[in-house]
């Protein structure tokens, strides 16, 4: 198949179109009876639901008939994936904070990310059960969106936080799911830092409205985990790094099972040297 690159100016075509869709996705997400429905362990020992499951498909679907000659790589769909990735790719993952769906709790959300050159330039974060959705394309800008089922209200300009200024407290999104003694230190090392729990991707909507200002996660997570919210964050005017200060980059590994050792997404692009 030959390489296709998508700049900022096609992704902006796409945008509404790959909205529906993730809010489709979300809809039948939303349509499955938690109580009732099957939940099976991966080999990592991670759960993945029929919710997952049936998100997957509508996305793999609809790609297809929106943009079929981009590859994709879903958590879902792992084993087809043949990286490095060259050109533009999209990464998904249907259903992030598994945990947080089976546990009935609502800050679980559906991530799609377009990915040019490994970098992330358009990416959507929408949690169904809020009907809320982040979503933005890197040089472009990002919105915060409501909707109520399959209607999509208006969208409104986001942007992240300045630096607190000396005195001011530093807001930390932090997983209540996954924590680790790194990243707790790392927090603490800020300024009267707070607290603020939030579920899956949440977190990185929340540093592109500008809730929070940090969101550091000294952890093992996956690309399709970060890649949607690296670009909503990066588009409303902050940055996602590694956990040494450093860019990150998708789609190249072939080596790591598309794992992330460590990132810290930021409001302030320069407080990214603060570590």
């Amino acid at each position: 198949m030959q390489v296709r690159i998508i700049d900022a100016e096609a992704a902006s075509r796409l945008m509404e179109p790959l909205t529906a869709l993730v809010v489709k996705a979300g809809e039948a997400i939303l349509a499955v009876n938690r109580g009732a429905m099957r939940v099976d362990g991966k080999q990592d020992g991670s759960p993945v639901t029929e919710a997952d499951l049936a998100a997957d498909r509508i996305i793999a679907d609809g790609l297809a008939q929106l943009a079929g000659d981009i590859p994709t790589l879903s958590e879902e769909r792992t084993q087809l994936a043949s990286p490095p990735f060259h050109g533009s790719f999209f990464l998904i993952d249907p259903l992030d904070g598994t945990k947080e769906f089976v546990a009935g709790r609502d800050e679980f959300t559906v991530n799609l990310a377009l990915i040019t050159e490994g970098v992330p330039l358009l990416g959507i974060v929408s949690a169904p059960a809020l009907g809320l959705l982040w979503r933005g394309i890197v040089g472009r800008g990002a919105e915060r969106v409501t909707f109520d089922g399959a209607t999509i209200g208006a969208a409104e300009p986001v942007r992240t936080r300045k630096l607190p200024t000396p005195g001011e407290p530093w807001i930390a999104a932090v997983s209540r799911s996954h924590g680790d003694p790194t990243s707790e230190a790392f927090i603490d090392s800020r300024p009267n830092a707070v607290r603020k729990t939030c579920g899956s991707a949440v977190k990185f909507g929340r540093i592109a409205d500008g809730s929070a200002d940090i969101y550091p996660r000294f952890g093992p997570t996956c690309e399709w985990d970060v890649g949607a919210g690296c670009a909503v964050v990066t588009a409303a005017g902050g940055k996602v790094t590694d956990g040494k200060g450093n860019d990150l980059v998708f789609g190249q590994r072939q080596d790591t099972g598309f794992i992330i050792p460590a990132f810290v997404a930021w409001g302030d692009p320069q407080a990214a040297g603060s570590y």
